[in-house]
């Protein structure tokens, strides 16, 4: 079946940077469901760390609903929750967590924000998984941020631990990469400000984030940090996915035994592989798995200011996977300007 992989739609964040509450960029979604049989929600689906889950429920609602709507009831939507929506499973993860394996089902009413979730998409059929979900015999995805627990500083925007970093020695469950935290704290910790700062400077804040990721490149001037550098920016961070996240990402799936052709995985908005990606940074050690990334649906300045798609941080990626065919990374967004996705 053609299946659409999308993720890190952050709906409901307090600075309104997603771009689905547009409706240009929703259009645009919905349109690229006809001929789908299958949309997966591979995680940061609704902005549950920056403020209060019925607040950013009733702003996703209207954008979740028109997906559920196009799709109907006889369509299929597959929710993964990631580390910005962790509450969706957060109660069933502490009640199951010994026995979860890499692609659990969740049941649909594993939590008030889950039963809402799962209202919103109707008619459409819903299912959930945590942390993946098989999407094929040789199909993984995930919404990645296992991967965190490789890097060092602990976020998706970090350097490789390296060598001296032996956890997992061999062989981990979903419940190790849990206790030792499935989310970054980083991460965390830019929640806690943006929910609770004003709005002026909780902008500053995410701005300020967004400039951590090209920040823990080694050797980058700081006086490079501004958003007419934005280039640079999306240099760098691509630098970093490919030295860093990719083989984090790589190493999780062998970590939790995923034995696949394909590992498909959001959480770092960097879209991937696209035209003029060296393949071979895109997968493990010969050749095998294949790593696709479904980069975002959030407008982030500092990495697309001043830029035009193709663009791998431009929102609106995806990534397709037909029968017969390996998947592949799509922008949806790429023929609409800046002026109207932010």
């Amino acid at each position: 079946m053609r299946t659409l992989v999308i993720s890190d739609l952050h709906l409901g964040a307090r600075l309104r940077n997603s771009v689905l509450t547009r409706p240009e960029p929703l259009r645009a979604l919905l349109g690229a469901l006809d001929g789908v049989q299958r949309l997966v929600l591979l995680g940061d689906i609704v902005e549950l760390m920056e403020r209060r889950g019925s607040e950013a429920m009733e702003e996703a609602e209207p954008v979740l609903r028109a997906i559920g709507e196009r799709l109907g009831p006889d369509r299929e939507v597959i929710v993964v929750p990631g580390n910005h929506d962790r509450p969706l499973v957060g109660g069933w993860l502490r009640a199951h967590l010994p026995v979860v394996a890499p692609d659990s089902a969740v049941p649909l009413d594993a939590s008030a924000p889950l039963a809402a979730l799962v209202s919103s998409l109707r008619p459409a059929r819903v299912r959930a998984h945590y942390p993946g979900v098989w999407l094929g015999e040789r199909v993984w995805a995930t919404h990645g941020h296992y991967l965190d627990r490789h890097l060092l500083p602990e976020s998706a925007f970090g350097i490789a631990r390296g060598r001296r970093d032996r956890w997992p020695c061999a062989a981990a469950t979903p419940e190790q990469y849990e206790l030792r935290g499935a989310g970054s704290s980083i991460t965390r910790i830019e929640a806690l400000l943006t929910r609770s700062l004003p709005r002026p400077l909780a902008a500053l804040v995410e701005d300020l984030a967004e400039l951590l990721r090209a920040a823990t490149m080694p050797g980058v001037p700081k006086r490079l940090f501004h958003r007419r550098l934005a280039p640079l920016h999306a240099m760098a961070l691509g630098l970093q996915m490919r030295r860093a996240s990719i083989p984090a990402v790589l190493r999780v799936a062998l970590s939790l035994a995923i034995d696949a052709d394909w590992v498909l995985f959001g959480h770092v908005h960097r879209l991937g592989p696209l035209e003029g990606d060296r393949a071979l940074q895109w997968q493990g050690a010969g050749g095998q798995p294949m790593v696709a990334n479904t980069g975002s649906w959030v407008y982030e300045p500092l990495l697309v200011h001043n830029a035009a798609p193709p663009h791998p941080y431009w929102p609106g990626g995806a990534v397709v996977l037909e029968p017969g065919r390996a998947p592949r990374a799509v922008g949806l967004l790429d023929d609409l300007e800046a002026g109207l996705l932010h």
